[in-house]
This record gives C-alpha cells, sequence and structure tokens, in this order.
C-alpha cells in the first residue's frame, strides 16, 4: 500500500523534538563519512592524506602515501537507541530485532513496543582508485533517522536519505608541495523524505513517495604547509562551492538546497619520537555563515591523533559540543576503524540533547 503524506518537513525543524529528524548540513556537510575523521570531532581538512580526501579537502590527496584500489571503503554507524531497539529484549530476539532495525517499517515496530527513543544508522560505501594527485570512485550514502514519542497520539517520525553518484578528484601542487589546491566533482543523485505518519500505519514507500533530484556537486579546497618543525598548515574547504541547486525535481516535490559550505582548519603535526606522530588541528565550519540559526558555539571542531609506525593511531575529538574518540589500523591492504562520536539532536542550541553514535569503518583493496 502507498504511504501517502501526513505532513511534510523541511530538512531543518524548529522545535526540539521534530529538529532531530531534521537531516542539517551545517555541522557535517562531508557527502559521505570518515570514521577516522569523526573520531577527531569532524576536524580534518588540514591533515586528510587518505582517499577520504575527495570528500573532506581534495587537496589533501597531495600527500596521499600509497596508491589504492579500495574496494569496499565501508562505514557502518548506529546510535544509542538504534542498538537498545536491537540487542535489548530477549536473546533469543535479537537477530530479529537487528533485521528490523534496518529498515524502516520495522525501526517503526520496534519503536511501537518502545516509545520514547530516537533511533538513528547510517551505511556507506566508496570503492575507489586512489594515488597521489588524483582520485576515481563511486559513492553510497545512506541514513535513517525515527522517533516515537511516548503519548498516545503522538505520530512515528522519520527521515529518510539516500546520496549516492560518481566522482572525479585531482589535486595541483606548487612551490614542492608547500601549496596545495584541489577540486572534486561529484554527479550528485539525492533522494529523500522527512515525514510523519500514524505510528500503527505500515510503511510501504514508492520511489514516488520520495522528494527527488541530481545537481552537479563541486568540492575546491587549499592547504598550505610552512615547510618548518611542526609542520603548520592552513587548511580551506568549500562544499557545493559553486553553490548549484537541485536540479530534475518533479512537479509539485520539493528539495532543500545544499548551502555552501566553507570550513576552515590550522594543524600542526609535532614528532614525539622516531615512530611517534602527534597531529592536533582545529577547524571552524559555516565561515560564511550560511546556517545563521546554528550556535557558532557548535561549528567548532578540533580532534587529535597520536600515529605509530604509520600503523596503529589513537584519536580523540571535540565536535558539535561533545567529545569523540576512536582508534585505528592501517596496513597495506587493510583499513580499520572503530569510532564513537556525538552530534546535538537540538535544532541550534548548544550542548542541547546529545544523540551518542558509533561506527565501524573497513577498507580492503590492493
Amino acid at each position: 500500500m502507498r504511504l501517502f503524506f501526513i505532513l511534510l518537513f523541511s530538512s531543518i525543524i524548529s522545535g526540539q523534538t521534530n529538529a532531530a529528524i531534521g537531516l542539517p548540513d551545517a555541522i557535517s556537510p562531508e557527502l559521505a563519512p570518515s570514521g577516522r575523521a569523526l573520531a577527531m570531532g569532524d576536524a580534518f581538512v588540514a591533515k586528510v592524506d587518505d582517499s577520504m580526501a575527495v570528500f573532506y579537502n581534495p587537496a589533501g590527496l597531495g600527500t596521499v602515501r600509497r596508491t589504492h584500489f579500495h574496494l569496499t571503503n565501508f562505514h557502518v554507524e548506529v546510535n544509542s537507541g538504534w542498538s537498545s531497539l536491537g540487542f535489548g529484549g530477549k536473546l533469543t530476539d535479537v537477530v530479529t530485532n537487528v533485521v528490523d532495525a534496518f529498515s524502516l517499517d520495522g525501526v517503526r515496530k520496534l519503536l511501537v513496543d518502545n516509545p520514547g527513543k530516537f533511533s538513528h544508522e547510517r551505511v556507506s560505501f566508496a570503492p575507489n582508485f586512489t594515488m597521489r594527485f588524483f582520485s576515481v570512485g563511486y559513492f553510497f550514502n545512506k541514513q535513517t533517522r525515527a522517533y516515537l514519542g511516548e503519548g498516545a497520539t503522538d505520530k512515528f517520525e522519520f527521515a529518510d536519505r539516500t546520496d549516492q553518484g560518481p566522482y572525479v578528484a585531482f589535486n595541483y601542487s606548487i612551490f614542492g608541495g608547500v601549496f596545495k589546491l584541489g577540486f572534486t566533482g561529484v554527479y550528485l543523485n539525492r533522494k529523500e523524505l522527512v515525514n510523519q505518519v500514524d505510528k500503527n500505519t505500515e510503511i510501504d514507500l514508492e520511489s514516488d513517495d520520495y522528494n527527488s533530484g541530481w545537481l552537479n556537486y563541486v568540492i575546491a579546497g587549499a592547504k598550505l604547509t610552512i615547510p618548518i618543525a611542526w609542520l603548520p598548515t592552513f587548511a580551506v574547504t568549500a562544499h557545493n562551492a559553486l553553490d548549484e541547486p537541485f536540479r530534475g525535481v518533479k512537479s509539485g516535490k520539493t528539495l532543500n538546497p545544499i548551502k555552501r559550505n566553507i570550513v576552515a582548519g590550522f594543524s600542526i603535526s609535532p614528532k614525539l619520537g622516531r615512530s611517534t606522530v602527534l597531529h592536533l588541528e582545529v577547524n571552524y565550519k559555516d565561515l560564511g555563515g550560511e546556517f545563521e540559526d546554528v550556535e557558532s558555539s557548535r561549528k567548532i571542531a578540533a580532534g587529535l591523533e597520536i600515529e605509530w609506525f604509520r600503523m596503529l593511531y589513537w584519536r580523540l575529538g571535540y565536535g558539535d559540543g561533545f567529545g569523540s574518540g576512536g582508534i585505528g589500523l592501517r596496513a597495506k591492504r587493510f583499513e580499520f576503524d572503530l569510532t564513537t562520536y556525538a552530534v546535538d539532536r537540538s535544532a541550534s542550541g548548544f550542548r542541547g540533547d546529545e544523540d551518542r553514535r558509533y561506527a565501524l569503518t573497513v577498507s580492503s583493496g590492493f
């Protein structure tokens, strides 16, 4: 049965409960997530030196250490609410509950039995070929959020967004690599629905129920690294640098534009020994002030990464008002990250309502 709309929300909604269901881009403007970056508070535009440079700062391709053909580059994350829905019941029901938690109607049924919880899950993968100065690949990023209040007449609220498309990125370095420029071009296809329905209504969505469109999405970035001790680096990235609108939106549908988001960063990387390097970075997001309803304090991100033998990594960070952390392993053909971070569910306040998340990122190839 096709789901008919009751009320369509905008992407950023006023009021704390409804705002939790929005999908804002002010704090996390990247199209695809990096578990490494999230562990560092998502402060990553100056340090980034791997395949995720295409989304955080394509100028970082100039510091990629090895050529990679990433077959997976897989990222999955859930929040504490999702975990309690999937794993909080009887042991014999865990498998069924986890399977249900990855579907929209399954989450609805779980929330009917466990009202008052907020569920978030995201799955992303970006197979790619990346080398110094160049990257080409395809990305897919799907995130779903859902909430059901404890009132008898409360409705099931949800947001479902899928972004995907091919991309190509390149970097140009001058003055011996002191100054780097980079650009990423993405043919972005977005499918999105933010809605609320009666909690007992079965959800059976069809393609026409979604708002969808495409745009030529450009990410532009620059890095200036001063060749002295600690390698102080200044960086800037512009997401949707050309401020392109969505095209191909069907008549009668709406798709909120992606505002241009400029992120500036500064980092230092002192050596702590022959095999240990400390990286410290601070970022400020929305430098252009496009998201005026979001507190400036929420746009500050900071992170550190300790690297041992270019293989083992320990990370801490601060982003959107909350702490983050993680561990990582790097080998020639395998990368692995465990991450925890949090975002603020409130629309504009500071440390209004913590949404704690847990992520696993795995990349393999040759």
